[in-house]
């Protein structure tokens, strides 16, 4: 099939018998194109697709104001339930988060929506579990120190994260920071201090609660950031692997910080919406996370935390008219002005690394242009008509 019969006369005047093969029924060469398309897919499929699409569609601008717009919302919601519905029981609240999430993401896995994993050997089990388990303390502590501890102790002690994060990366992984960076997260610190030192309520077992929160805090955004920015994770991949671990232990501490009588709780069509709300706030609050650990790094994220709040005491101000003081006021702005310094150095230094990258693309074009222009030198050579002499 796929090839003529033909004759023709040769010197000596006998036939002579010959093979022609048609272009169109060229079964090799249909079979290398249907080859390269399906490595083309594959690639698109792989772990490494799967990051290149992440960091393509959503980069640090996009994440950080993701992140930001569903963190101002999440606290709308939860003060909702903490207040009005009335469900104080943190660490249950955060087991039902984690559960929704990792529910949502079973499906994008039925529908195939999910990415994929890297390999299991790039990533060791280890590192996995040590991430699920510190992610559930280091929310499931945030929640409980506030609700014991007022607005502005929680975030004093969400400055003390800032250097927790210098200190373990340079630990950890000898990253060291500019003098100008240290400087101007420094003026962010003290800024967010004197914005919050006019609401400083706490209680002995609330302080001891944030106290607690920082070190696991700390070390959930280094390792959420680490993971996808040296391997070839994305968000939704990373957090389907995590979130079973992190789920194991809410439940192992929800009988020792929660308060008894969450059964008891009235599951109306009210609260239980209301609770759905946050849940579903949750899951994006998690994602969101992780995108923007994924395309900045973890002292970013947390100067982003510090962002958040003084926007909001600001907003209060200017919109609700809300007096919360000159000094207040002045710290939020000198806070706001340490972080415009801080995000342009940071700008900065992506400028001066990315100059070495056109250079390197350009390289890495050039060889998958050759390559590509070989192969289809094979495959026009393997479509043309052939003769064969019998």
């Amino acid at each position: 099939m796929g090839r003529l019969l033909d004759y023709f006369l040769g010197k000596d005047g006998t036939r002579r018998f010959a093979i022609k093969r048609k272009d169109s029924d060229a079964g090799e060469a249909g079979r290398a194109l249907e080859e390269l398309r399906s490595s083309l897919f594959n690639d698109l499929r792989s772990s490494e697709g799967a990051k290149r699409q992440q960091q393509r569609l959503c980069g640090p601008s996009v994440a950080l104001t993701f992140n930001f717009v569903v963190s101002v919302a999440i606290i709308m919601a939860n003060k909702l339930v903490m207040g009005k519905v009335g469900f104080n029981y943190p660490i249950f609240l955060t087991l039902i988060h984690y559960i929704s999430a990792w529910f949502l993401l079973a499906i994008f896995k039925a529908l195939s929506l999910l990415p994929v994993s890297p390999p299991s050997k790039s990533t060791p089990f280890s590192s996995l579990f040590a991430l699920g388990a510190v992610m559930s303390f280091s929310t499931g502590l945030a929640n409980i120190s506030l609700k014991h501890n007022s607005v502005g102790f929680y975030q004093m002690a969400k400055i003390a994260v800032t250097p927790t994060i210098v200190l373990a990366e340079f630990i950890l992984f000898t990253k060291k920071v500019s003098f100008n960076k240290a400087l101007s997260l420094a003026v962010v610190s003290v800024g967010v201090a004197v914005a919050t030192v006019t609401d400083l309520e706490f209680n002995f077992f609330g302080a001891c609660i944030a106290l607690a929160w920082i070190v696991p805090s700390a070390i959930n955004k280094i390792l959420w950031s680490n993971l996808q920015q040296k391997g070839n994770w994305t968000a939704l991949a990373l957090m389907w692997k995590t979130t079973p671990t992190t789920i194991f232990f809410l439940l192992a501490l929800m009988p020792w910080l929660d308060p008894p009588g969450v059964l008891s709780f009235p599951w109306d069509l009210n609260n239980t919406s209301a609770i759905a709300i946050s849940a579903l706030l949750g899951f994006l609050l998690q994602w969101s996370g992780a995108l923007a650990l994924g395309a900045t790094s973890a002292t970013s994220h947390v100067v982003l935390g510090q962002f958040k709040t003084c926007v909001i005491l600001l907003g209060g101000y200017l919109i609700f008219s809300s007096d919360p003081g000159v000094l207040s006021i002045c710290g939020a702005v000198t806070a706001l002005c340490g972080m415009s310094v801080y995000t342009s150095l940071n700008l900065q230094e992506a400028k001066e690394s990315s100059k070495l990258l056109p250079k390197q693309n350009s390289s890495l074009i050039k060889t998958k242009s050759n390559v590509a222009v070989v192969n289809l030198e094979k495959l026009e050579a393997k479509s043309d008509t052939t003769e064969t002499v019998v």
